[in-house]
């Protein structure tokens, strides 16, 4: 992989808004010019920059591509292509572009990931902005980016232990076959909140065997009962779901996806059902996960926990630090209610806070002093090695 530094910080603001009926805006590779690189602001109490221009991360000599054609234009349909899904929005904006940037940085050929961002309909910086803050942070990604309309699925949220967890764009997910291309056949979806250190291809390529629909690491030595109510245990109509499966609890902000078997399969449809179950009988109290536990759990292509490191962002309610888990590293994920950009710059950062710092682009960074429990510690590699963080 070659990497070519940037000779200049890009700039974005913006307030434009999109036509009523577009579903998707189209960003083809290619640099921001300096008429369109503007300075960002802050909007609704969210910093949406600047951010700095990210190296320019090439293929190196073994990566074989025939996904440009003459103009350099990559198509989202090339299945040749790693592609990957994750929301778009004001709140997180900041952890999504890190989320890019490690991918890049870790990948033996950026060139050939292909990203599609969901943004809500009526975010506070509006689907373009977001989009032009993208395009000036990451001159040559190969991305697009699709609205989600908020409404499809509003009606359907039940309140939820923490508020975060009801916002619609979080159900996005569930509607991944209906939102991108009909010709994107697989995708590798992610949450925000993660980084990773290890060649997304490595995940890209695990195969979904006999007719499994999603891949994700599974924790079976985990309480399954308890993500679900007294209400749906005590009723054998309900609890029978499970029959004939041995559910293990998976976390939905890492899974490999083939929507071609998602669409054939209704798999939306069975979503939404227990949703609306949900709303007449309170079956479960967090947010969107207890849906893909009920539809899914049981028949997951079990992935390796070395790609969801997750939990790092603590408990839902409190927050706290939390340690890794023993072994591998591929992936970090701050799952919980504790973000690594938000305790950095509120001087408490967490010991593995400090593992994400290095792929935050944002440029009005607070300065911080290092948590002493990380000093001496230079990488994940020394990190883990210390048995007082596992």
């Amino acid at each position: 992989m070659r990497l070519r530094f940037p000779m200049k910080f890009a700039f974005v603001f913006g307030f434009l808004f999109l036509p009523q009926l577009v579903v998707g805006i189209r960003m083809i590779p290619g640099r921001i010019s300096a008429v369109s690189a503007v300075s960002a602001t802050v909007i609704n109490g969210f910093d949406l920059g600047p951010f700095a221009e990210a190296p320019e991360y090439r293929n190196g000599k073994e990566c074989v591509s025939q996904s440009l054609n003459k103009e350099n234009y990559v198509s989202s349909c090339d299945a040749s292509l790693v592609h990957v899904a994750m929301t778009l929005d004001s709140e997180y904006l900041r952890g999504s572009i890190a989320a890019v940037h490690s991918m890049l940085r870790h990948a033996s050929c950026p060139e050939l990931i292909f990203f599609h961002f969901i943004a809500a309909e009526f975010d506070p910086a509006s689907p373009r902005v977001l989009s032009q803050l993208v395009r000036s942070t990451f001159p040559s990604l190969n991305f697009k980016v699709y609205i989600f309309r908020e409404d499809t699925v509003i009606n359907l949220i039940s309140s939820s232990i923490r508020q975060a967890l009801e916002n619609p764009l979080n159900y996005a997910r569930n509607y991944l076959g209906d939102i991108l291309d009909r010709c994107v056949d697989r995708v590798i979806y992610l949450d925000s909140d993660i980084i990773v250190v290890d060649d997304i291809t490595k995940l890209w390529n695990i195969t979904l065997t006999g007719s499994r629909v999603i891949g994700a690491p599974e924790y079976c030595h985990a309480n399954f009962t308890k993500y679900f109510t007294t209400n749906f245990w005590s009723d054998p109509d309900l609890s029978g779901s499970f029959s004939g499966r041995k559910p293990c609890y998976f976390n939905t902000g890492v899974m490999v996806m083939d929507l071609v078997r998602w669409r054939e399969g209704n798999y939306r449809e069975k979503i939404e059902s227990w949703m609306q179950l949900q709303k007449k009988r309170r079956i479960y109290d967090l947010g969107s996960l207890p849906p893909f536990l009920l539809v899914f759990a049981g028949n997951v292509e079990e992935i390796d926990h070395r790609w969801n490191q997750h939990g790092l962002g603590g408990d839902n309610v409190r927050g706290s630090c939390r340690c890794l888990h023993k072994g591998p590293v591929s992936l970090l994920h701050w799952s919980g209610k504790g973000k690594p950009w938000v305790r950095l710059d509120e001087k408490r950062a967490c010991p593995l806070d400090h593992l994400w710092e290095p792929y935050d682009l944002f440029e009005h960074k607070i300065e911080r002093v290092k948590d002493q429990s990380l000093l001496g510690f230079s990488s994940l590699e020394e990190l883990t090695e210390d048995s007082s963080f596992l």
